[in-house]
Parts: C-alpha cells; structure tokens; sequence
C-alpha cells in the first residue's frame, strides 16, 4: 500500500543513510522490494542518494564509492551541512528533463 503512491513518479529517490553497514545491500533489498511491489518499477530513473554524508571525510567517501552500485547515479549529500543538496535537486531536475 505504501508504494502504490510512487507510481506516478517519474523518477525514484533512493536514500541510504552513510552509517548504514552495507549501503549496496540497502539499496538492492530496496529494489528487491520494488520488482516484488510492481517489476515495472525497475524500469524509472533512479538515483541513489548517501544521506549523513557530513559523517564522512574525503577519504571515507573515496573509500565507499567502489562498493557502491554501478548501475545507479549515486550522490553523497547532508541534510546538516547542506552538501550537495544543490547538486541533488539539479541532478533530479535534469533527470526529469532529459526526455522533455
């Protein structure tokens, strides 16, 4: 019942917060949940965003990005500090667009 209202969407937000032990994990158990929900689903733009990105340094970031998804566009942003934040509203807005 919960994802019926997301149908609509164009695109589908993913967030995973950084402090997460496995954020690849979260996010497949997240798709896994979509393609049982409607498998149609899997089929909208996506974008992956790290939440709680203020907890991590430079280093921490580079060190994450390997073991993150390959198949998404995947973007570290703050709500605190507000990192990226800018960056993630144009990255939705493009995405949005690119087909118009």
């Amino acid at each position: 019942r919960f994802l019926r209202h997301i149908e609509r969407n164009a695109v589908l937000l993913f967030m995973v917060p950084a402090d997460s032990p496995d954020i690849k994990k979260d996010y497949d158990i997240l798709l896994s949940e979509l393609e049982q929900y409607n498998p149609e689903m899997l089929q909208k733009d996506r974008i992956l965003a790290i939440s709680k990105a203020d907890m991590l340094d430079d280093e921490l970031e580079s060190l994450l990005k390997p073991t993150l998804p390959q198949n998404v566009t995947t973007i570290f942003i703050s709500s605190v500090t507000g990192k990226n934040m800018q960056q993630l509203k144009d990255l939705l807005w493009e995405t949005l667009n690119k087909e118009a």
